[in-house]
C-alpha cells in the first residue's frame, strides 16, 4: 500500500496488509485499555476481552459503517473506584450495566427528537466543568500511587517510588511530544514499558527495591479464561453511573464529530448518531456483564487512522479479534499484573491531567464567556462540589437488622446534578 493510498470504511485490505494494520490499533489502545482495570481492581484480560467483543458489537450496531475501536473508559474510573469502595465491585458493575442501557434510551430519544434538548440540558459550560472535575477528582489517586508504598497509607511515602513514577512520566511526555508517526500514537504504552524496565534495573542495582515479583507469571498457565465478575444492583450506584454517563454521552457526540471529519463521512447522518450511541451503550453493558470496565470510542485509534489514512472497518474488526485472543493468553495477563504501582502512578499523573485539560478545552473551544456571571457561577459551584467532596446523604429505609439504608449522592455525580439544575434555573444573560 502506497503512502498516498486511502482505505475507506468498507475497503478490505489483503491479508498481508490486514494483520499488521490491525496490530497497529491493538498497540494504540493497549496501554489505556489495561490501565483502567489495573486502577480499578478489574482484570486486564477481561478488559481486553470486552474491548474486543464490544468493538465487534459496535460494528454490528452501526452496520459496519463506522471505524471505531472501543476500549476502557477513563471517565468512569472515578465512579468505579468510589462505588467499589462504598458498596463493592459487583455493585459498580451493576451501575455500569444500567449506564449502558441509559445510553440506549438516550439514543432512542435522539432518534425521534434530535440533540437540541441535550444541548439545552448540558451545554459546554456544564460538560466542560464536569470533565474537569472527573480529572481532578482522580488527582490524589495518581499521586498516592506515584509516591507511596501503600497508596492508602500517607505514612508510607517513598522517594524510590516517586523516582520510578517520574521516569515513567518523563518518558511518556517525551514520547508524546517528540516521537513521530505511529509511535506518537502509543506514548502510554512506551511510558509503561520504560517505567517497567527502569524498575527492573533499579531492583538489580539496589536489591532492597526489587518490587517486581514474577512468581505470578511462573504460576500462570499459558492459556485460560479471563476472570469474570458477577454484577449486583443497588439504586444508589445505578444513579451515580447514570448521572456520570450524561457527560460521557456528550463525549461520544464529540468523538463522532471528530471521526466524521477525519474519515470524510457524516456519521451523524449515516448510519446515524442514534446507532453509534446504541453501539456504545450495548458495548458498555456487555463489558460490565462480564466484569470489564465500561467502554468508549478511543481517540488513540482515531489518531492512528488520521496518521495512516486507513479507515477500514475490516482493520478495526481485525484488531478486535486480536484483543480477544490476547485475553485468553493467561501468561500475558500475568505479566501485565506485575506492572509496579509507581509506574501506573506516573502514567496516571499525565492521563488524569489530560482528562481535566480536555474539559478546559471543551470550555475554551465552545467560547464559554466567563464575563457572564451565569457561566462563572455554574462552573464555580460544579468545581467546588465535585473536587471538595460534596455529599448529599439521607436515610431512606432500614434493613431487617434495624440498620439504616442510606441514599448517598456525592462527588462527580452530585456536581453534575447541581450543574444541570443551575443551568436550567439561572436566567440566560441577554446580549445587548
Amino acid at each position: 500500500m502506497s503512502n498516498n493510498e486511502i482505505l475507506k470504511p468498507q475497503d478490505r485490505p489483503s491479508i498481508g496488509k490486514w494483520i499488521p494494520l490491525s496490530f497497529q490499533h491493538v498497540f494504540a489502545m493497549f496501554g489505556a485499555t489495561i490501565l483502567v482495570p489495573l486502577l480499578t481492581g478489574l482484570s486486564p484480560a477481561t478488559a481486553l476481552f470486552t474491548a474486543g467483543t464490544g468493538t465487534m458489537l459496535f460494528i454490528l450496531c452501526t452496520g459496519a459503517k463506522v471505524p471505531a475501536f472501543l476500549g476502557s473508559s477513563f471517565s468512569f474510573i472515578a465512579p468505579l473506584i468510589g462505588v467499589s469502595a462504598a458498596y463493592g465491585l459487583s455493585y459498580a458493575l451493576g451501575g455500569a450495566i444500567v449506564a449502558g442501557l441509559f445510553y440506549c434510551l438516550i439514543a432512542t430519544i435522539i432518534r425521534f427528537t434530535g440533540t437540541g434538548w441535550l444541548d439545552r440540558v448540558m451545554p459546554p459550560v456544564v460538560i466542560g466543568s464536569v470533565i474537569v472535575v472527573i480529572g481532578l477528582y482522580l488527582a490524589p489517586v495518581a499521586m498516592n500511587m506515584a509516591s507511596r508504598v501503600n497508596p492508602n497509607d500517607p505514612g508510607t511515602y517513598s522517594l524510590v517510588f516517586l523516582s520510578i513514577a517520574a521516569v515513567t512520566l518523563c518518558v511518556t511526555i517525551v514520547s508524546n511530544i517528540f516521537l513521530k508517526g505511529f509511535f506518537s500514537a502509543i506514548p502510554i504504552l512506551i511510558g509503561l514499558i520504560a517505567g517497567y524496565i527502569f524498575t527492573l534495573l533499579m531492583g538489580l542495582v539496589f536489591p532492597a527495591y526489587a518490587i517486581i515479583d514474577f512468581q505470578i507469571v511462573k504460576d500462570a498457565a499459558w492459556f485460560g479464561f479471563p476472570k469474570f465478575h458477577v454484577p449486583s444492583f443497588n439504586i444508589v450506584p445505578i444513579i451515580i453511573f447514570v448521572i456520570v454517563s450524561l457527560a460521557t454521552i456528550c463525549e461520544h457526540l464529540g468523538d463522532m464529530v471528530v471521526t466524521s471529519k477525519i474519515v470524510g463521512q457524516d456519521f451523524y447522518k449515516n448510519p446515524g448518531l442514534h446507532r453509534t450511541l446504541i453501539g456504545d451503550g450495548i458495548a458498555t453493558t456487555w463489558a460490565a456483564i462480564w466484569g470489564g470496565p465500561p467502554n468508549t470510542t478511543y481517540s488513540e485509534n482515531v489518531g492512528v487512522m488520521a496518521i495512516t489514512r486507513v479507515y477500514s472497518v475490516w482493520v478495526i474488526g481485525g484488531a478486535a479479534v486480536i484483543a480477544v485472543f490476547l485475553s485468553f493468553f493467561t501468561k500475558f495477563g500475568a505479566i501485565i499484573q506485575t506492572i509496579p504501582t509507581p509506574v501506573l502512578g506516573g502514567v496516571s499523573i499525565l492521563l488524569f491531567g489530560i482528562i481535566a485539560s480536555s474539559g478546559l478545552r471543551t470550555i475554551v473551544e465552545s467560547g464559554v464567556d466567563y464575563k457572564d456571571k451565569r457561566n462563572l457561577i455554574i462552573t464555580s459551584v460544579i468545581l467546588v462540589i465535585g473536587i471538595g467532596g460534596g455529599k448529599l446523604a439521607f436515610k431512606i429505609a432500614q434493613d431487617i437488622n434495624g440498620d439504616p439504608i442510606m441514599f448517598e449522592l456525592a462527588g462527580i455525580a452530585l456536581a453534575t446534578v447541581v450543574g444541570i439544575i443551575l443551568n436550567l434555573v439561572i436566567p440566560v444573560t441577554k446580549k445587548d
